[in-house]
């Protein structure tokens, strides 16, 4: 282990109480924007894999997507 450690102060990596180095406004408005663009892509695949089971019939509607699909069900009138 003291060989590792020795060569990790060397390189500067992994020591203890060392700061990262900061980024700029920009470098995070632009990492920031590559986040929000993954998660809305996986949120997007996510609900067109859903609606694929649902029609495939693999999975049940929930009650909110099923008021939104046939809202006919939840007609009171005739009872």
């Amino acid at each position: 282990m003291g060989a590792e450690e020795e060569q990790q102060r060397e390189n500067g990596e992994g020591g203890v109480g060392e700061r990262p180095k900061p980024i700029s406004e920009a470098q995070f408005l632009a990492w920031k924007r590559q986040k929000d663009a993954e998660t809305s892509a996986r949120r997007a695949e996510a609900v067109c894999k859903r609606a694929e089971d649902i029609a495939a019939g693999t999975v049940q509607m929930n009650g909110r997507e099923l008021f939104l699909h046939e809202p006919g069900v939840f007609d009171n009138v005739l009872y």
